[in-house]
């Protein structure tokens, strides 16, 4: 059967490009070693390994919390904090579903194009490139998705827009070859507070399945401002959160671009 993640794409992680300038890269790095040598299969050594980088604002917050397993499930982490084990559960919010499909479909036209011009030439070609495309791309069919790859192949290797393609911008890395969006955060671009509450009473109803020997589990809420179907400018009617209830002794709401971080319990 064949892998759905190969060996490259684990160590490949544009979020990594992101966090470079602020990432605690030693523990970051330190855990993602000790996830590769865990027996996990493939894919989910590429979702723990995603999951440690999205709480990386999480850890500048808490520099004392050590994760002492990574690889458990019910919760996803388990640390030591001020002498109590502490189980942490990790949870993403999307704050804009009808993108979740569109993104995840351009993620995999992105991949599909990167592998075209490092079999090329990586070299020549290596470095991060923010797209933006022409509103109202189709990306339907694979006549279409095949139509925006030439796309971007044709731009990036002549340095200027073609076919779909509205702006290219092209950023430095030393390795690899990296297609992302050009991100463009809207004024009023809300996060309505009750995803987040409708997200805390789902994890409230696998309370007690949860590892019973931590001291105190805690719930931590991401929202992941690399993504275009998680990203936010502000939490509507924050008020709200104040009402929470929940067998969770801390839920924390963060977001991983600027690691702000609200205390919700």
């Amino acid at each position: 059967m064949k892998k759905a993640f190969s060996d490259e794409d684990l160590v490949k992680n544009l979020s990594l490009y992101y966090l470079n300038r602020h990432l605690k890269k030693k523990p970051i790095e330190k855990y993602h070693r000790t996830i590769d040598e865990s027996p996990l299969h493939d894919r989910e050594k590429y979702k723990k390994k995603s999951e440690i980088l999205l709480l990386n604002s999480f850890m500048h917050h808490f520099p004392e919390v050590k994760f002492e397993n990574l690889t458990c499930e019910s919760p996803d982490f388990i640390a030591q904090f001020n002498d109590k084990k502490i189980g942490i559960e990790l949870t993403e919010v999307i704050n804009h579903l009808e993108m979740k499909k569109v993104e995840s479909c351009l993620n995999k036209i992105f991949r599909q194009a990167e592998i075209l011009l490092e079999q090329e030439d990586t070299t020549k070609f290596r470095g991060v490139y923010f797209l933006e495309f022409y509103p109202n791309i189709k990306i339907d069919t694979p006549e279409h998705q095949q139509e925006i790859i030439h796309s971007i192949y044709k731009s990036i290797k002549r340095n200027k827009v073609t076919g779909c393609v509205k702006s290219l911008r092209k950023s430095f890395h030393r390795r690899n070859v990296f297609i992302t969006y050009e991100y463009s955060m809207g004024l009023f671009d809300e996060l309505c507070s009750e995803k987040i509450l409708e997200l805390i009473e789902k994890k409230n109803e696998k309370f007690p399945y949860y590892d019973s020997t931590v001291d105190e589990c805690w719930l931590v809420i991401v929202s992941n401002m690399n993504s275009l179907a998680s990203r936010y400018t502000f939490i509507q009617d924050k008020e709200h959160l104040e009402e929470v209830k929940s067998p969770f002794h801390k839920i924390f709401h963060l977001e991983n671009l600027c690691g702000n971080i609200t205390s919700i319990k």
